[in-house]
């Protein structure tokens, strides 16, 4: 998920036979032969997910989930996902990659969410199942082309074992398999069932397409994530199964309190309730509807043991964090001597940035549904993590991990929030349903619950300090990081080393300037704020630090943000690519209106490059408007430019909320802010006029669902900063 403190980017698969290990071992080899037709992979029942699922139950009534790819016999392709589809458009990216290579129909593909299957569903980098870091076409480029390719070969096996004709001879194109000189043709539904008779190919005798070949890579598809618009779409909300009961849950007030004691009469008394239960993380109101469960949670009476909890203000963690600043911390990257190199800097130029909490502020709140029986636990879930929370769940319940059974549906956002370290609402969930045996229970978060008791970006300080020799060359770099670690008591604890937590430090310990002597070390402080990974993670307060510093020194240096940047990134053709391209479509240097100015910045996350100008204008003596985004993006092969696209200006809205009016403040251990109309995020109509320029490239695809983040924050305030000289070291950007 993360970029390691070296630099050094993760192999594209973690083998080349752990591609093959997983084809042969997962789906390949375990072909089976089903009614409903053609079958990759392996059969397991989940009737019930069958009525969640609209318009993927076969032609018999019954679903038949198996690896990536099955083929009914009314020519429906049916592939399947092993990643969350949150409206980053993977279902389209996975199923254009098998289409590819079974040269099917476009319109015959239909996708499906997998269940949660860590020997066949794996993210391959992680070994894993799970959705994040923008991996998810990154990590099953190969794997789901094999899938297809693989199919092909068996129907065209098939065809000439029905036509008595040479394979060679056949050809498909468009979901038609054909033999040109007997004027044969048939569907792939029409030979599904031959085809399972039909020996499973080996990897090694697949051949996948050359790149000169592709039908689908590199086409604007339109999305397979369908029905958002009309409503027809399956999220967790819309899940009704017999006898479900409504949950809701008090949490408490303050971050570190607990239950002291309850009374639930009142709560019991009002119409629609049906029982008032503890469970670790407070008291779960349920009842036979959501209206009925707040009701009854409002009846509660709730004494809180407040004796540990926290009583501190942001404010005042702030001054902590500043504090633990001008002490040495554990170092993230250590090249030369800065210490030695600012001491005789003709130049030295300091700086600190400070970064508030941010909630995750999806637009589906967190839910998730939990039916816990004598043979297991079922759950329904717009799941990003299928293997940790299936192990959370196993754990809880006394369970094997493959009695868990989850249920993938589509999550209207998640930015982080529901890829949780401790499988927070997903244990709760479980936690109230084992209360009810045989019954099965949705859990819903208000967006009050989620902004106020849920998990947030963490509170960040950046202090900087740079040198620059007599001709503006620059010279040394030290840097450094205070904040909490999400790694720190999770299943990703791993990756804190030698004091030393990732995702606190990337992007600020892979800078990619020349800089001779460059320093960045870093402080774990702990609180109890709930902290976790926000869309695009560390990469969202390292780049605005890094990127607004480099244009100060710039200015100190006498030189243009964009030449300096490039004179410094000689060895790095890809960071150079985007940014000449960008500033070559933005037209950089070029007379602007009166009050208008550009601003620039660059960033690399997720194996991602992508550089942004952002040209703002003022409006009156202390506020501004951004008036257009210039993009580019170096993402490697482009699988789906329109995809691309999106994600860049998604990423651009988002990452200009923090930038301009989103913030979480605490206030004696609680949040201070409860729905929208105060933790606000960017409107339609201050959205501004995007332009996305994609790199033509052979490269290895990465990810793009996270990328388009870092740079906006940083090259508004370098606009700013170009503008008035004023300096920004907050975010939200105010004006004085």
């Amino acid at each position: 998920m993360i970029t390691n403190n070296s630099g050094q980017e993760q192999p594209f698969f973690q083998s080349k036979q752990d591609t093959l290990t997983t084809d042969r071992r997962g789906f390949l080899r375990m072909m089976a032969v089903g009614a409903a037709g053609l079958t990759l992979g392996v059969n397991f029942s989940s009737s019930a997910v069958a009525g969640a699922h609209k318009g993927t139950i076969n032609s018999v009534g019954e679903f038949e989930p198996n690896a990536f790819v099955r083929i009914s016999p009314d020519n429906t392709v049916y592939v399947m996902m092993k990643h969350l589809e949150m409206g980053q458009g993977s279902f389209t990216g996975l199923a254009t990659l098998v289409a590819e290579e079974l040269d099917a129909d476009w319109s015959q593909i239909v996708a499906e969410g997998a269940p949660a299957n860590t020997q066949l569903y794996k993210n391959l980098r992680w070994g894993a199942q799970g959705t994040g870091g923008s991996s998810a076409i990154a990590n099953s480029y190969e794997q789901m082309r094999y899938a297809g390719a693989a199919a092909k070969i068996m129907l065209v096996a098939a065809a000439a074992r029905k036509w008595a004709v040479p394979v060679e001879e056949i050809t498909v194109s468009q979901g038609v398999i054909q033999h040109a000189a007997s004027a044969k043709k048939a569907s792939f539904g029409e030979l599904a069932l031959l085809a399972t008779e039909q020996p499973v190919p080996e990897v090694a005798d697949i051949t996948l397409k050359d790149p000169k070949e592709f039908q689908f890579i590199g086409q604007s598809l339109p999305r397979k994530d369908t029905g958002k618009t009309n409503g027809s779409a399956v999220f967790t909300q819309d899940v009704k199964l017999e006898g479900m009961l409504t949950a809701l849950v008090a949490h408490p007030p303050r971050f570190g309190a607990t239950l002291k004691n309850f009374d639930a009469a009142k709560a019991l008394q009002m119409k629609g309730v049906v029982d008032v239960v503890a469970i670790p993380s407070g008291v779960a109101v349920l009842a036979k509807d959501f209206w009925s469960a707040n009701k009854g949670r409002e009846a509660l009476q709730i004494s809180w043991d407040e004796s540990a909890a926290m009583q501190q203000s942001s404010d005042e963690l702030m001054l902590e964090y500043k504090a633990v600043a001008e002490k040495t911390g554990a170092v993230a990257r250590d090249d030369g001597s800065a210490a030695n190199a600012l001491a005789g800097a003709a130049q030295v130029i300091e700086a600190s940035f400070e970064f508030p909490y941010l909630a995750h502020a999806a637009m589906e709140p967190m839910n998730c549904i939990s039916q816990v029986t004598a043979d297991g636990c079922e759950i329904w879930n717009g799941e990003q993590l299928q293997t940790f929370d299936q192990m959370a769940v196993a754990q809880l319940l006394g369970l094997q991990q493959e009695q868990v059974k989850i249920n993938m549906l589509y999550a209207g956002g998640s930015f982080g929030r529901r890829a949780s370290t401790t499988s927070d609402y997903i244990l709760e969930s479980v936690n109230i349903a084992k209360q009810k045996p045989g019954v099965p229970v949705k859990l819903v978060w208000t967006r009050e619950d989620d902004t106020q008791a849920g998990y947030f970006r963490p509170l960040c300080f950046h202090k900087v300090k740079a040198g620059l020799d007599k001709d503006g060359k620059l010279l040394a770099w030290q840097q450094t990081i205070v904040g909490q670690s999400i790694m720190e008591g999770s299943p990703f604890a791993g990756m804190v080393q030698n004091g030393v937590d990732a995702t606190l430090v990337e992007g600020a310990s892979t800078l990619p300037y020349l800089i001779p002597n460059l320093y960045v070390d870093t402080h774990i402080v702990r609180n109890p704020v709930p902290v976790l990974w926000w869309r695009s993670v560390g990469h969202t307060h390292t780049a605005f630090a890094t990127e607004v510093f480099f244009d100060r020194l710039a200015k100190a240096a006498g030189q243009d943000p964009v030449q300096m940047r490039l004179q410094l990134l000689k060895d790095e053709p890809r960071y150079a690519g985007v940014l000449k391209l960008v500033a070559e479509k933005a037209g950089w240097g070029k007379a602007l209106p009166e009050g208008h100015a550009m601003g620039v910045a660059l960033h690399k996350s997720f194996h991602t490059y992508v550089a942004q100008i952002a040209e703002v204008s003022l409006q009156g003596k202390d506020s501004f408007k951004v008036e257009k985004v210039f993009c580019a993006v170096d993402c490697g092969v482009a699988v789906n430019p329109d995809v691309i696209r999106a994600q860049m200006e998604g990423g651009i809205g988002f990452g200009l909320s923090p930038a301009l009016v989103s913030k979480i403040t605490i206030d004696k251990g609680r949040v201070v802010q409860s729905n929208f109309h105060d933790y606000q995020v960017l409107r339609i109509n201050q959205m501004p006029e995007v332009e996305v320029h994609i790199v033509p490239s052979a490269e290895a695809p990465t990810g793009v669902g996270e990328p388009g983040v870092p740079p906006i924050a940083p090259a508004v305030a370098n606009a700013l900063y170009a503008l008035t000289g004023q300096e920004f070291d907050q975010l939200p950007i105010k004006m004085s």
